[in-house]
């Protein structure tokens, strides 16, 4: 992360803005069907397990890049212009 990252993220920290954005991009993911396609993801790594002994870990890391992978462009592109656009309003006061 770097300074200014850095600097944007505590800022929505601390203006609580952290847990709007966080709700508004859980909110998209559920109805763009990210959520349901993540659960499949889930269930094909247990599946593909033969064992059926996976850890919560391992679960983890195996659907974690498909997932992030799949988040939809527009998806992406809402959040960061919302950041954007409520990190300069929050610069000019």
């Amino acid at each position: 992360m770097t300074v200014n990252n850095t600097i944007a993220h505590q800022r929505l920290i601390l203006s609580g803005d952290r847990e709007r954005f966080k709700e508004l991009l859980r909110k998209r993911l559920i109805e763009c069907g990210w959520r349901d396609q993540v659960r499949m993801l889930c269930r094909d790594v247990v599946k593909e397990n033969d064992t059926n002994n996976i850890t919560f870990d391992t679960l983890v890391s195996r659907v974690t890049p498909r997932a992030r992978a799949i988040v939809p462009d527009t998806v992406k592109k809402e959040l960061l212009q919302k950041i954007k656009t409520h990190l300069l309003t929050q610069k000019d006061q």
